[in-house]
């Protein structure tokens, strides 16, 4: 894990620098939208992912504290991913929104339900300051 000295100052080269691949900005954008999420839930949603790279994606944001895990004491076992407090800033969700939107929904303004409340973006909304 990288320390805050190490990150970049602009959000966007930060957010880029901890999703590092496409996989990653998947995850992140299923536990957005559907708060918590099991392994079988991103196999169906992502599935060009294989099982291995999906774990080892998975262990790396664990480890950068953008999501966390939580295990069930159930047999058998359970456990389910969801967004971190850090996971759920404000600028990391604008940045994913403003790479994710215009690619897979044509563009700006849309209209996403977000933890249970709508939200418009539009494109202004999610520039940041670098």
């Amino acid at each position: 894990m990288l320390t805050k000295d190490e990150l970049p100052e602009c959000p966007v080269a930060t957010t880029v620098q901890l999703i590092g691949n496409k996989w990653k900005l998947l995850i992140l954008r299923n536990l957005m939208y559907d708060r918590k999420q099991r392994f079988k839930d991103f196999i169906k949603t992502i599935p060009a992912i294989s099982k291995k790279v999906l774990t080892d994606n998975l262990r790396s944001l664990e480890e950068d504290k953008l999501i966390e895990r939580e295990v069930f004491a159930e047999v058998p076992p359970r456990v389910e991913y969801s967004l971190s407090p850090l996971g759920r800033l404000p600028n990391l969700i604008r940045v994913i929104s403003f790479i994710y939107i215009p690619l897979n929904f044509g563009g700006f303004p849309y209209s996403v339900s977000f933890n249970g409340y709508p939200y418009t973006i539009y494109r202004d909304s999610l520039l940041l300051d670098c």
